[in-house]
């Protein structure tokens, strides 16, 4: 019952006026910024403990803030996905730095697009099914399976293929033999039996090493990727370039490696600018559960 209701919101929202939508979706973020004190809490730990308490009151708030609204717009570009065409998309995003994926392609190599919580990651993904490559897409399971349904057939409509993190890597290995891409996130906590120890702006995480092992033992290229707006209308998908992952004799040495330099890629752009990545999720809950007790 709650699922229909659901599905009539989107399709009144749908045949609304796209700014009068967006307003709807901005004004849910303000409501979930006063309302949800455990999600406004654990971005305000996050911060004080990725930035040292550094930050002003002012800051934290601002950022946190935004991070709502960030939230509720990527829930808003999922709903829009579902009823976009690829000529409407063309018309919202912009790809910067193309050539960093062409030049792997004339080497005739997979590539492990190494994505992130950050901006728009619905647009993000949707946009290189639609104008790179369709690629494989990991993700992890919801307790609610029809919203789960919604969820991969918006993330999907362009050529993608949304697949659950549980026993991957065998498929993964399927895809990159046969020349395709995948993408993953690098960015969520892992408990201690996955990954391996990097150090992330001064702090030490454990982090998904399946990008560097998969790139080393394939020839694999990781390519890593964010979105980024100036005014939540028109955005452009960053294309970065390769992070080499090194072929020595010692293998756990050259993976240690190149999830180090993720790890780099995603501090320097929480760095340059920190609102657009999401602080609301408990992501250092395995390494360092301290930070979160009241």
């Amino acid at each position: 019952m709650g699922f229909q209701l659901f599905l009539f919101l989107e399709k009144l929202l749908m045949q609304l006026p796209r700014n009068w939508r967006k307003n709807f979706f901005f004004f849910l973020g303000s409501m979930g910024y006063l309302l949800s004190f455990k999600y406004r809490k654990t971005s305000y730990q996050n911060l004080d403990f990725l930035f040292e308490d550094t930050l002003s009151y002012k800051e934290k708030k601002d950022i946190t803030k935004y991070a709502f609204k960030n939230l509720a717009l990527n829930f808003l570009h999922l709903m829009e996905l579902g009823h976009m065409s690829k000529e409407e998309l063309a018309k919202r995003v912009s790809i910067s730095n193309l050539q960093a994926v062409q030049r792997v392609h004339e080497q005739g190599r997979p590539i492990i697009y190494i994505t992130t919580h950050y901006s728009s990651w619905e647009l993000g993904g949707a946009s290189i099914a639609a104008f790179i490559e369709p690629l494989i897409a990991v993700y992890k399971k919801m307790k609610n399976q029809a919203y789960e349904e919604w969820v991969i057939e918006s993330r999907d409509r362009f050529g993608n293929t949304s697949m659950e993190k549980t026993n991957i890597v065998k498929p993964l290995i399927r895809n990159l033999k046969k020349g395709g891409a995948c993408g993953i996130l690098i960015d969520t906590n892992i408990n201690q039996r996955e990954g391996v120890i990097i150090e992330f702006m001064g702090k030490t995480l454990r982090q998904t090493s399946t990008p560097a092992y998969l790139a080393r033992k394939f020839d694999a290229a990781i390519i890593p990727v964010a979105m980024h707006t100036d005014d939540e209308e028109n955005y452009t998908l960053q294309i970065f370039d390769e992070i080499p992952v090194e072929k020595s004799e010692d293998e756990a040495k050259d993976i240690l490696k190149a999830t180090q330099d993720q790890a780099d890629w995603l501090a320097s752009l929480i760095r340059k600018e920190p609102k657009f990545w999401f602080w609301l999720h408990r992501r250092f809950k395995g390494d360092h559960p301290e930070i979160y007790r009241s």
